[in-house]
């Protein structure tokens, strides 16, 4: 079943990298009692991803907070080193809280995976985006597969 709008989330614990290293935050560290805009993406360093995806985030993190948002967080099936080199290769400094779903349990528990086999990547995440309140989904936006249009934070904009 895939999570909709007015769904909690799954209890689920991701890695981030902090100042000392790699360290996990679970669920609700990151959502309870805060709105967070969460952006998934198939993967790190992928084209989209890269050059549209989390940038537009990036551009409008003040944006997004002035409407209400307390978080930004990216999350992908990549690892923690991955997900860490990525950020700093975008530079999303503080703006944005990257994520890494290592197996795919946060993604597989809200039945929104993807076989990306077919180039090479295993198990995915669909690209989306939502907005979440307290740890339940107020929006969520799934892309079709190979677009990039509703999970973008100008239509989240737009939302809030």
């Amino acid at each position: 079943m895939t999570i909709k709008a007015g769904d909690t989330l799954p209890d689920a614990t991701f890695m981030t990298s902090g100042a000392e290293g790699p360290r996990p935050i679970t669920s609700d560290d990151l959502f309870k009692g805060k709105t967070v805009a969460l952006l998934a993406v198939p993967g790190a360093f992928t084209p989209t991803c890269s050059a549209k995806h989390l940038p537009g985030f990036k551009e409008h993190a003040a944006e997004l907070k002035a409407k209400g948002v307390d978080a930004i967080a990216c999350v992908s099936v990549n690892d923690v080193f991955v997900m860490k080199a990525w950020g700093a290769d975008q530079g999303v400094g503080e703006d944005i809280i990257m994520l890494a779903d290592g197996n795919g349990d946060f993604t597989k528990a809200l039945g929104l995976e993807m076989d990306g086999s077919k180039f090479g990547m295993g198990t995915r995440s669909q690209r989306y985006s939502m907005v979440v309140k307290d740890g339940v989904v107020e929006t969520l936006n799934v892309e079709a597969g190979g677009e990039f249009k509703v999970s973008s934070a100008d239509y989240m904009l737009a939302q809030l």
